[in-house]
């Protein structure tokens, strides 16, 4: 009959194999989702890209005379935290997370009142905890962020800056580089800093005649380019989460394996005390015997 040693140990393994099981699937989930999310940033980009273009061509041509191409003193900033709703996920909530609170800790040294939005659970659960008012929180978005996302939550920017309760929105967030780096980033997003329109297709200057004005023109696609900037920004968040995620579950099931391993080990040599002490006893007993 096995010691109680033996028996802690056999249910730890027991244990840590169920572990395993879990590390194991989350990480092929992982896998494909991030297969799935890269498809859709290569599907966005032409949408995105001639968007620019547009927009640099309308903006140069009308003089970039618009509310939201202008830059205000900023004395209310927006701050914009793109997490995850789900953990086990590496360090990758905490990066972002780390640089937007230095950033807010900046603008109120600097004397900024700042307004906070959050995406995902994590992010919320971080300010939250830290006393931080929270001005909107989206949840259950980040794992598979569609257009109609995007468009809440720049709606829901776009009109706080034109009502003036802010005077300039950063968001931060995790661009996708490969599947092993990702890279926690901050970008302006309002202001909207007009496309430059730099190559080679813009070497020389093209004149255009508008109808309606360009004015007009920027006030229908500018919010549609501060859309396609958040999408942009969701689904590049989407991949970095499951590629961060994949590579914690591969950690995870690897450590498991070779915790199995010591385990296993551990339980042998403790079976094999136990078989020696046995023997010995068997034989120190008939020695008696053969004694008497």
């Amino acid at each position: 009959m096995a010691s109680a040693e033996l028996r802690l140990i056999y249910r730890r393994i027991r244990s840590v194999q169920s572990t395993m099981k879990i590390t194991r699937a989350m990480e092929l989930i992982s896998t494909a989702r991030i297969g799935k999310a890269q498809g859709r940033l290569t599907a966005a980009r032409p949408y995105a890209e001639q968007l620019n273009n547009v927009i640099s061509n309308v903006a140069a041509a009308g003089g970039a005379a618009h509310a939201l191409l202008e830059t205000r003193d900023v004395k209310t900033a927006g701050i914009v935290v793109v997490s995850s709703d789900r953990g086990l996920a590496g360090g990758y909530n905490h990066s972002v997370i780390r640089i937007a609170g230095q950033a807010i800790r900046e603008h109120r040294t600097a004397g900024h009142r700042v307004v906070v939005y959050v995406v995902g659970k994590k992010a919320q659960s971080h300010f939250a905890y830290r006393k931080y008012d929270i001005e909107h929180a989206w949840l259950d978005v980040t794992d598979l962020p569609v257009y109609a996302d995007a468009r809440m939550i720049a709606n829901v920017l776009l009109n706080d800056y034109v009502e003036g309760s802010v005077d300039s929105v950063d968001i931060f967030t995790t661009r996708y580089v490969s599947a092993l780096t990702q890279m926690p980033i901050h970008r302006t997003l309002l202001p909207i800093e007009a496309p430059t329109g730099e190559g080679e297709e813009a070497s020389e200057p093209i004149g255009y005649s508008f109808e309606p004005s360009p004015e007009e023109i920027l006030d229908r696609l500018l919010p549609r380019y501060l859309e396609g900037s958040v999408y942009a920004v969701l689904l590049d968040a989407s991949a970095s989460e499951h590629a961060a995620r994949r590579r914690a579950m591969k950690a995870a099931t690897e450590n498991a394996e070779e915790l199995t391993r010591i385990l296993t080990r551990g339980a042998n040599q403790a079976r094999q005390a136990e078989i020696t002490t046995e023997i010995s006893e068997i034989v120190g007993g008939a020695a008696a015997l053969g004694d008497g």
